[in-house]
């Protein structure tokens, strides 16, 4: 992480990962190389994932960065077919004028938008939602991140090992029927 905290966003406020592009059999879900993301992106620009970002908080408050992206949000909120995806479609709808530094591909693999091969050189796994497979998240982290299971496994039995509110504790109570 501290190699996101030391990165150089070039000026801009913030720092997002854009989506995914060499999984090549997702082509026709890309919804940002269509319609109205692709004539507002346009060739210069990139559609970013919200999955994983970072700040540079001086310069986001110099340029006032919140302030312009809630006023856009009201402007935008008004019409309902409007920022399905609101934690990437705002700042993505509005990098025209203020700017995202596209971090490098592999801050956030995605199995969905990233092809395997790319994979070796991820450093956050995104357990994104697949149009094709519908496979859930859970099933999805089990089988793509080999420690899922046994950390799954462990919190299940801290769980299971939670001491028992005494204040809940039925065991003193008349009411229940004894064998």
């Amino acid at each position: 992480m501290k190699e996101l905290v030391d990165l150089d966003l070039h000026g801009a406020p913030y720092g997002y990962t854009p989506m995914g592009d060499s999984r090549k059999e997702m082509e026709g879900f890309r919804f940002w190389k269509q319609g109205y993301w692709a004539k507002l992106l346009g060739d210069d620009m990139k559609y970013h994932i919200s999955a994983l970002y970072v700040i540079d908080l001086q310069k986001f408050r110099s340029i006032g960065a919140g302030d312009r992206l809630r006023q856009h949000y009201h402007a935008l909120s008004a019409d309902p077919n409007s920022l399905s995806n609101l934690d990437q479609d705002l700042p993505n709808d509005l990098q025209d004028r203020i700017k995202i530094y596209s971090l490098p591909q592999e801050w956030l693999w995605c199995e969905t938008w990233c092809d395997d091969e790319s994979l070796k050189k991820a450093k956050t796994i995104d357990l994104c939602n697949n149009p094709l497979t519908k496979e859930p998240k859970l099933d999805r982290a089990r089988r793509q991140i080999p420690e899922w299971v046994e950390y799954d496994t462990e919190i299940a039995n801290l769980l299971s090992d939670k001491p028992v509110d005494e204040s809940t504790d039925d065991s003193n109570s008349d009411d229940h029927d004894e064998l």
